[in-house]
């Protein structure tokens, strides 16, 4: 059942989602096609977003977050400051940002703006207390990134209750 969408604070949301888009960057769009396949927005209908409002693309998303999150574990896993791995955020953020305002009535460049901006803070944030983190309590990195999981999933879960 798709129920109409009325999301009353997206500056907050798009916000969120932007934190969580420096953190994991596949998270933010996960979370938006879940909420926008769930509460179906007429605003986003006749635009180049109306994908974030597709079953089948939320479902694929929720794939391609998880291998991030095994694929985050691994040696070979770029920094996330690198530059294209920051652009991928921010672009991340960007489109999570875009949809929710569109589907809010809003304006596409204001939303894309903040939650670039936000996954770009985000990005560095997240990078250097995870890294002070594994340093302070000398735990294995993977832990840390589990527990940074954790929080991204529990996050998430939070934001997909559109109010």
């Amino acid at each position: 059942m798709v129920m109409k969408l009325k999301i009353s604070h997206p500056v907050w949301q798009v916000l969120g989602l932007g934190v969580l888009a420096g953190m994991r960057s596949t998270s933010a769009p996960v979370i938006t096609s879940h909420i926008l396949s769930h509460h179906h927005s007429k605003n986003l209908e006749q635009s180049p977003l109306n994908f974030m409002q597709s079953v089948n693309v939320s479902k694929v998303l929720k794939v391609v977050a998880l291998s991030e999150l095994v694929l985050d574990k691994l040696p070979s896993a770029p920094n996330r400051i690198k530059p294209a791995v920051i652009t991928s955020r921010c672009l991340s953020g960007a489109l999570a940002g875009a949809s929710i305002f569109k589907a809010s009535g809003g304006k596409v460049l204001t939303g894309a703006v903040l939650g670039a901006v936000a996954a770009f803070a985000s990005t560095y944030g997240s990078y250097y207390l995870r890294k002070s983190t594994v340093k302070k309590t000398k735990l294995f990195d993977p832990i840390i990134g589990a527990i940074e999981d954790a929080l991204v999933i529990g996050a998430g879960v939070g934001l997909t209750r559109v109010s």
